[in-house]
């Protein structure tokens, strides 16, 4: 993964209009690396645009209930970079599958898009509440992209989990550091 990243804080990605997805359970640094992306893209002089999923999908279907979805969606198509955060957490609607379709073929090749997930390519039929768009996005979206796998436990969990204040996952207890909790209540 090193050098995955190494390679992304050459911006080529930006240059080349294409795209970084960011895979991974919560709590691994997907929100952070795709931050630290966007700050390295403004520092160097492109412009750069956050938001969460839900977020983007919530303020674009308004703005098709007030028939400004063209004018609205300029907003996103505007910046070299788009962040979308968080895609996964809540599924779609139709609309919102619709929309967030959009999005991504007016982006296609013209700008890059950097999206966190908690959920693998073959979830996210569950997204978008159907496998044909799902299909559609991904197609779009992964054709010139970077796919950046992120593994481990939970960073937040993890400070806790030394802490001994949540146990530890069952395929873990025999690691516990000698004289920590075991998660069963005694000491290991």
């Amino acid at each position: 993964m090193g050098a995955q990243v190494r390679e992304l804080r050459t911006l080529r990605f930006v240059h080349d209009a294409s795209n970084v997805v960011l895979l991974g359970p919560p709590g691994v640094g997907k929100t952070h690396l795709a931050v630290a992306l966007a700050e390295t893209a403004i520092q160097a002089g492109q412009a750069a645009y956050f938001m969460t999923a839900h977020d983007l999908v919530t303020d674009l279907g308004r703005a098709y209930r007030e028939g400004r979805l063209d004018r609205r969606l300029r907003i996103y198509l505007a910046p070299k970079v788009l962040i979308i955060d968080e895609m996964g957490y809540l599924p779609l609607d139709e609309l919102g599958a619709t929309i967030f379709f959009q999005l991504v073929s007016a982006r296609y090749e013209r700008g890059s898009i950097i999206l966190t997930s908690n959920k693998s390519y073959g979830e996210w039929g569950s997204i978008f509440g159907d496998p044909i768009i799902a299909t559609a996005i991904l197609d779009r979206l992964l054709h010139h992209s970077t796919t950046v796998n992120i593994r481990g436990e939970s960073y937040r969990l993890k400070e806790r989990r030394k802490a001994g204040l949540i146990p530890l996952p069952e395929q873990h207890r025999d690691e516990a550091p000698a004289g920590a909790p075991n998660g069963r209540g005694k000491r290991a």
